[in-house]
Order: C-alpha cells, then structure tokens, then sequence
C-alpha cells in the first residue's frame, strides 16, 4: 500500500519558526483496541529561533475516526491546529476574565462546578453574539434582568 506523503506547514511567529509534519495510515481491523478508529496520526513538530537555533522537537501520536476519504493530512493538520486555537481562547478567558487561576475553591466537586458554570456563561454570551466575554459581563452586571433573559427566564 502506497502511503501519500506527510502534509508540511511552517509558520513563524512569535519569535519562532514552527514546522509541523504530520501522517496518517488507515487503521486495519483487529489493530487496535479503540472500535471506531480510523487512522493512526504522527504529528512531529520542529521549533526554532528566527535564527534556526534551539531545535525543540516534539512527537504527537493520534487516532481518529474520520477515514481518509473523509480526512486527509491536510484537513487533519488544519483540525488539530484550530483545536488548540479553540482550547487556548476559552482557558484565556477562563484565566484573564475569570481569574481562575487563583480560586479558593479546591475541595469536593465544587471546582467541576465552578468550571462548568464559567463555561455555561461563557458560551450563553457567545451564542448571544458578544464578542468580549469581559465587556459583556459587565453589561450583565448593570442590568440583572438581561442575565435572566439570557437563560430563558
């Protein structure tokens, strides 16, 4: 079987250049323990200064689903990159906005609690068009009654 080569991005920013190389085989039956596996997924990012120093590399080993008719390497590297787009803007907000990182609150399943009803307010605000969770809490705090009509009642 005849493999298509590994989809190549590089992207510099942030005083780096980034080179992320990833590939995908199809999984065949019996392979693995996980019942609706797909492909297998080996991602190798390479990191370096702007000058080329410092070489940081790093391994990233994944299983999906999707077939590659429905997945290539392509739509699979753009995916994992725009879910950690994803993942960072939610714990930012959860950190900056919501100062989570320096909650007392540590015992029991109290801290599942409060995460989750951060992350209802925050999606409640963006399903509701807002594009900056700050402003609009504080929108929501000069006028109770918006909170409550955000949630139906």
């Amino acid at each position: 079987m005849i493999f298509p080569p590994p989809e190549i991005t590089i992207d510099k920013g942030h005083g780096r250049i980034e080179k992320r190389k990833l590939w995908s085989v199809p999984v065949k039956q019996g392979q693995t323990n996980f019942p609706y596996a797909a492909q297998f997924i080996k991602i190798l990012r390479s990191t370096t200064d702007l000058k080329g120093n410092n070489l940081r590399q790093e391994t990233a080993y994944l299983v999906t689903s999707l077939s590659q008719e429905k997945a290539d390497n392509k739509y699979l590297l753009d995916s994992i990159r725009g879910h950690w787009s994803i993942e960072n803007s939610l714990h930012w907000v959860r950190d900056v906005t919501f100062d989570e990182d320096r909650s007392q609150i540590r015992t029991g399943s109290a801290p599942r609690v409060f995460a989750t009803m951060r992350n209802l307010v925050i999606s409640l605000l963006r399903l509701n068009g807002v594009k900056s969770i700050a402003s609009g809490l504080r929108k929501l705090s000069w006028n109770s009654e918006r909170s409550l009509e955000l949630i139906g009642v």
